[in-house]
């Protein structure tokens, strides 16, 4: 079974950056479509970018679309979010998952989800 941890968040400014990694562990995730989903306090957990096996597809929220850019590297068995110009609305805990279903942004179609980093953005 895969086991995914998250690092890289913290507090930033209004229009900072941070990259965010998930790394795999258990077995080789390099066929599997991944994502990244985030949850503010009192929401629900949210999609946020997804990529292929191969890295060549990508898909993102309308929100930050622009903004960030996943990717992956198979060989280290690790995806990461590079965030840019991050807003005060991006807080949030960020959460890495496998897709058990291939190509879907649905939450419900994902698992083996990591324990989340916390990204908080001030104004």
């Amino acid at each position: 079974q895969v086991q995914l941890v998250e690092s890289g968040g913290g507090l930033v400014q209004a229009g900072g950056s941070l990259r965010l990694s998930c790394a795999a562990s258990g077995r080789s995730f390099s066929s599997n479509v991944m994502g990244w989903f985030r949850q503010a306090p009192g929401k629900e957990r949210a999609f946020v970018a997804i990529i292929n096996w191969s890295g060549a597809v990508t898909r993102y929220a309308d929100s930050v679309m622009g903004r960030f850019t996943i990717s992956r590297d198979n060989a280290k068995n690790t995806v990461f979010l590079q965030m840019n110009s991050l807003k005060p609305e991006d807080t949030a805990i960020y959460y890495c998952a496998v897709s058990r279903t291939g190509w879907s942004m649905e939450p419900s179609a994902f698992g083996s989800w990591g324990q989340g980093t916390q990204v908080t953005v001030s104004s």
